[in-house]
């Protein structure tokens, strides 16, 4: 009993207590400050902060106007058009505007010579503040903080990338698949779904080309990447493309059309379909004659009317074998119509009949539409010949 209460004692000293509140409050700020990071918390703290350096500013200018002119002000009222709440940013104008006040007293009317507070630097100030008003308005609109909206944009182009990322193949197949979209941007309205189904013996491959280009059609190619990706090996392959079709109609888009091509291969036996939906014919090199051959399915485009069907064209991948899809894109520009950009295409890929077509794509990408402005898309499925398995 003495012992127990000889630590109680101990516990409840200056000292003891000191620490345990000094501890508390080190936890609650680094809580903050990770909710504030994460978007879900108050803008208090960088508020305080912001606060504490508009008089020291004040201070600094009083002290050497000429290195640090009134205008300096400006450097809070921009980080706080970032960082905070619209609301939280009246507090600090005010404390900004005051700041400029003082200033001007102090520093006495600006016609007795340089580094006084100046009518344009009233303006200046000012309309950074309208800016950054504007700017916190908008994302106090969109609900998304500054600070994470470059996260989430990142996290939206990885998960259009993960889901195109084309499955394993067994030995003797071959498959890659290359994507640049328009301008250099990060988005693209061209997107690929695929998934091994049948017990692993079936590999389907929808390749598809939203409407728009670039960051214009990079949600709507998310959305559709989701949805095509759920219905992708729950449904028959012949009743995809309706399923998609009656999917795009139900968003009531304004630019809601797509085009798409799906392709069912049996990886034992090489046969395959292709469902078309509006989209460019697929070309299938024949090992045994070395010509190019389209491969075009008839059926509209996805999210233009009801009830549409999709007719398949079939074909086989025998040894040698090398299957191209692809968007409009890369073959069809102002100046050039599809025929003279598919010519053009297969007249590249023919330099790749010799060595194989592993790392073709990104290179026919870059030989046949390097400049065009916008989203291009190739898939190559190629069926190795036993030869090539053999120097594997």
């Amino acid at each position: 009993m003495a012992a127990g209460r000889e630590r109680r004692a101990e516990a409840e000293t200056f000292t003891a207590r000191l620490r345990k509140q000094w501890h508390r409050a080190r936890t609650g700020v680094r809580r903050s400050a990770v909710d504030y990071f994460r978007g879900d918390g108050s803008d208090w703290v960088a508020l305080a902060g912001l606060l504490l350096t508009i008089p020291l500013i004040a201070a600094v200018t009083l002290a050497d106007p000429v290195w640090c002119s009134p205008a300096v002000l400006v450097l809070p009222i921009v980080a706080g058009g970032l960082l905070l709440r619209p609301s939280s940013l009246l507090g600090l104008y005010a404390a900004a505007a005051t700041a400029l006040i003082v200033e001007s007293v102090r520093l006495g009317p600006y016609t007795e010579g340089p580094s006084r507070v100046t009518p344009g630097t009233v303006l200046v100030v000012a309309a950074c503040g309208l800016f950054g008003l504007l700017i916190a308005q908008f994302r106090s609109r969109v609900g998304v903080p500054w600070r994470r909206g470059g996260t989430m944009l990142f996290d939206l182009r990885e998960r259009i990338r993960v889901q195109s990322k084309l499955p394993k193949l067994p030995l003797g197949w071959h498959r890659e698949m290359a994507l640049r979209p328009a301008g250099g941007q990060s988005f693209s309205g061209d997107f690929v779904v695929a998934a091994r189904t049948n017990g692993g013996r079936t590999l389907e491959v929808v390749l598809t080309d939203v409407s728009g280009k670039g960051m214009d059609a990079g949600s709507r190619a998310l959305l559709l990447s989701g949805a095509f990706g759920g219905l992708l090996g729950s449904l028959p392959p012949h009743a995809f493309l309706p399923a998609a079709n009656g999917y795009l109609l139900r968003q009531d888009w304004d630019e809601g059309f797509a085009t798409s091509i799906h392709l069912v291969l049996d990886l034992e036996s090489g046969d395959y379909e292709l469902y078309s939906a509006g989209h460019p014919p697929g070309l299938q090199l024949s090992a045994g004659t070395g010509r190019w051959e389209e491969k075009a399915a008839e059926g509209p485009l996805l999210g233009v009317y009801d009830g549409a069907q999709f007719d398949s064209v079939k074909g086989t991948l025998r040894p040698g074998d090398v299957l191209m899809l692809f968007t409009d894109g890369l073959v069809e520009t102002s100046d050039r119509d599809i025929v003279e950009g598919m010519d053009r295409l297969m007249g590249e890929a023919d330099r790749y009949v010799t060595g194989g077509f592993r790392g073709a794509a990104w290179h026919l990408i870059e030989a046949v539409a390097k400049d065009v402005n916008d989203d291009r898309a190739l898939l190559l499925i190629c069926r190795e010949a036993a030869t090539a398995q053999a120097v594997r």
